[in-house]
């Protein structure tokens, strides 16, 4: 599959003598992965943590202590670059209006299009002035909005608070408005949704230069557990070329509209007729790319960091048919080394992301990446690494169990089936 890379203008051909710093606010895995990259790129790089054991911070050779949400902190960093983007995007957008409007540093993505990742109202509001396809959605300021969006939904409804969720929290689903009283009384307004009745989720990856030249990555399919991205195929299966183009189309119009700079993830809910509503958006590298890292001529995080420091993007061509990734997430095994160790010598083909966290249940600690030609084979292969890591190494006697799970049921681990479809 050929990598969708509109052309750079003569203006973005300029030559840069002296490459820009960077600094990014949030030492989590994404800041991580972007230190290789930045190094081969010869860009500076500073991470902001909030405390020395960070995932980043552990690996940065600049490391700046304090808070995202502090502003002294996040304009002590800025003092320090020439550009400032994010590990996530919780940084107080009234921070980042006025170091824009100072003009000290590059705010990468600006505060106009972060805030459409950091405010679902204003997301949902601003996509639907704008054309794109969106669920049905109410803006709730009291009781009385929820029993309206439940009478016109004519059931449940799923709601978020608008700021602060990830990783399926601040989303609750709703049959009646008292549910949500307690969100109303702490938050004071929340994002009401229909229940989409989608068959799978899918993301689309753009990434986008101050110029406007973009790239655009394969649309991938991704299976979520608990509200956690859970595992990848990339492209995603069964999509023909035609919507291939048309959501790759969406996600790049999203990036143009809202004025994105860096890499931008549109999550998508596909429905049984092929039609596509836009779940949410991350403005930054995003779980559901961490595929190219090991699949594609330019992975995402090089990708991010090219785009904000505004040199030319990368192709976006797989380097193998298809590609999978399964987040390695918190398990039984104290420690993630050993079986790190033993799924790297059961299978050289697999590729192991580590972030240096310590382990707690359910936390993302990794992931692994696969890259050929059949996905069912190489899910197979990804889960069988995924329980050697997070559930450590077997004794010998049970080393048929991951060959016997996957044909059987798909899932290496039958203690822990795939995730069914999420209710949202």
């Amino acid at each position: 599959m050929s990598d969708d890379l509109q052309l750079p203008t003569e203006d973005q051909r300029a030559p840069q003598t002296v490459p820009p710093r960077i600094g990014v606010v949030g030492a989590g895995q994404l800041a991580r992965m972007m230190l290789g990259p930045a190094i081969e790129l010869d860009l500076p790089l500073i991470v902001l943590a909030s405390a020395e054991q960070e995932s980043a911070a552990v690996a940065a050779s600049e490391v700046r202590l304090g808070r995202h949400d502090d502003e002294t902190a996040v304009r002590d960093l800025a003092r320090e670059v020439d550009v400032l983007t994010f590990d996530h995007e919780h940084v107080p957008t009234g921070y980042l209006e006025r170091l824009k409007a100072e003009g000290r540093v590059q705010v990468r993505p600006g505060p106009g299009a972060l805030v459409n990742a950091q405010d679902k109202l204003v997301m949902r509001r601003h996509l639907s002035d704008l054309g794109h396809p969106c669920p049905r959605w109410w803006h709730v300021k009291d009781i009385a909005d929820l029993e309206q969006a439940l009478r016109e939904n004519s059931g449940p409804v799923v709601v978020k608070t608008p700021r602060g969720g990830y990783d399926g929290h601040g989303v609750r689903i709703v049959e009646r408005a008292e549910d949500a009283a307690d969100w109303l009384e702490q938050h004071g307004e929340l994002l009401a949704e229909q229940k989409v009745p989608f068959t799978r989720e899918l993301s689309a990856q753009v990434a986008r230069r101050p110029g406007g030249q973009t790239a655009t990555y394969p649309v991938v399919q991704s299976v979520q557990r608990d509200g956690v991205c859970y595992e990848v195929v990339a492209p995603a299966p069964d999509l023909d070329e035609a919507a291939q183009h048309r959501i790759q189309r969406l996600a790049a119009a999203i990036a143009e509209d809202l004025g994105v700079t860096g890499m931008l993830a549109v999550e998508l809910f596909e429905t049984a007729d092929g039609t596509v509503l836009v779940n949410e958006l991350a403005m930054r590298p995003h779980n559901t790319g961490h595929w190219s890292m090991d699949a594609a001529v330019t992975g995402q995080f090089e990708q991010h960091l090219r785009a904000v420091a505004d040199l030319p993007l990368g192709s976006t061509n797989l380097l193998a048919p298809c590609a999978v990734m399964v987040n390695l997430l918190g398990g039984s095994a104290p420690e993630l080394v050993s079986g790190a160790r033993a799924a790297m010598e059961a299978d050289p083909g697999i590729k192991v992301h580590l972030y240096g966290k310590s382990v707690r249940p359910g936390r993302k600690l990794g992931h692994v990446t696969v890259v050929g030609e059949d996905p069912v084979q190489l899910l197979a292969r990804a889960h069988r690494a995924e329980e050697l890591i997070v559930d450590g190494p077997k004794s010998p006697d049970t080393t048929g169990r991951a060959d016997e799970a996957v044909t059987s049921g798909g899932h290496p681990n039958p203690d822990r089936p795939r995730t069914p479809e999420e209710t949202l």
